[in-house]
């Protein structure tokens, strides 16, 4: 479970994100919609502890991010769209292995989830590669494998369908089900609107770093009186309005 109560950014004079409060539950794929610079990505690096928040606090299953935020980053996995950090020079098995063992699962444990992430995306024929020579999609899948190797139990995407083909995408898709079904409780930003609609629980939209709007698909259509989410956002957030 992740909750959120007036979580704030400020960089200088830039009110990134704006005392936001939202809560996840266990077992629900929660989507997060905004336009570039709406503070969708500075929300998922303070919620992963990359960034200390200026005010407000958030809690993971609950653990305060704030002060216990070492304790946090067992429960979070992270991944961030276009750019995969893989090592060029260790193969797939190597890149989630290595990142196994740094949260502290066994050689044996570690070599045990890759094989089984390797199943799961589909690339166990690519996992002896080196990274430098796996296509954008394959890359794509061991980065995302990588970032939940230490099974976290709340999962935060960052675009993951960046790069992927038809086929990948629809591979990454099924996975983030899966583990939804599995009671993992996932955050989900993507621009693609389809993907969201057809994906998510319920919806937040950012406008310049304020929660504009919040709730299911049903609920912000008739709420704002749209026929779908694209109206929606538009509505809201698809253009400055000031």
């Amino acid at each position: 479970m992740l909750t959120l109560d007036k979580l704030t950014k400020h960089f200088k004079s830039v009110k990134a994100v704006q005392e936001v409060s939202f809560t996840v539950e266990k077992g629900e794929l929660f989507g997060l919609l905004g336009a570039n610079g709406a503070g969708k990505t500075t929300t998922l690096r303070m919620l992963a502890t990359m960034l200390t928040p200026t005010g407000g606090t958030a809690t993971i299953e609950g653990i305060d991010l704030i002060k216990q935020p070492d304790k946090v980053r067992n429960h979070v996995g992270l991944l961030f769209g276009g750019d995969t950090g893989l090592y060029e020079r260790l193969t797939a098995r190597e890149n989630i292995v290595y990142f196994a063992k740094l949260c502290g699962k066994s050689e044996e444990e570690a070599r045990g989830r890759a094989e089984a992430l390797g199943q799961a995306f589909a690339f166990t024929e690519y996992l002896d590669f080196q990274a430098k020579k796996l296509s954008k999609g394959t890359r794509q899948k061991v980065a995302i494998a990588r970032s939940i190797v230490h099974d976290p139990s709340v999962m935060l995407f960052d675009e993951p369908l960046v790069g992927l083909d038809v086929t990948s995408r629809k591979d990454v898709e099924d996975f983030m089900l899966m583990l939804k079904e599995k009671g993992k409780t996932i955050v989900l930003s993507d621009h693609n609107l389809n993907v969201t609609e057809r994906l998510c629980d319920r919806i937040g939209i950012l406008h310049k770093g304020e929660l504009v709007a919040i709730g299911t698909l049903e609920e912000l259509c008739k709420k704002h009186e749209c026929a779908n989410l694209e109206e929606v956002f538009f509505k809201l957030a698809g253009r400055d309005t000031e």
